[in-house]
């Protein structure tokens, strides 16, 4: 998490290092996603990898491991709802510190991400029986 917070609020080559005098948001579902397909179209996969596939990638383990350490956490619905609180928080922190970008793509790809990880924890679920502790 301290690596995660590092990134989306400090980081200079994420140009996260100062702090700007403007609000600055995407309020248009699926813009940003479109410019990383056009840009993976015509041959810029760095910009594709760190607007959308960074973003899916940076919540999965969040997905994966609240369901092992939260128990009680242990459905889709609570997966689902605590990713898109926890990274709607995190864009809203962006806006008001006005670090980074409030963007509503990154909060879909976050939670997209903290679902995936909730779907792999439940692949593993079926091939790795629970301890008598947990039953």
């Amino acid at each position: 998490m301290m690596i995660m917070a590092y990134f989306l609020f400090f980081s200079e080559g994420l140009n996260r290092s100062d702090v700007g005098s403007v609000y600055r948001y995407n309020l248009t579902l699926f813009q940003e996603i479109k410019r990383g397909f056009w840009c993976l179209r015509h041959g810029s996969f760095q910009y594709f990898f760190l607007n959308v596939v960074l973003n899916v990638a940076a919540f999965a383990p969040f997905g994966f491991i609240l369901p092992i350490i939260s128990p009680k956490n242990r459905k889709f619905i609570h997966i689902f709802l605590l990713s898109l609180e926890l990274t709607l928080t995190i864009e809203i922190l962006q806006l008001v510190f006005k670090v980074g970008i409030f963007d509503v793509d990154d909060i879909f790809l976050n939670t997209v991400g903290g679902t995936l990880g909730y779907i792999a924890f439940s692949i593993c679920g079926l091939f790795i029986k629970p301890s008598k502790k947990e039953r």
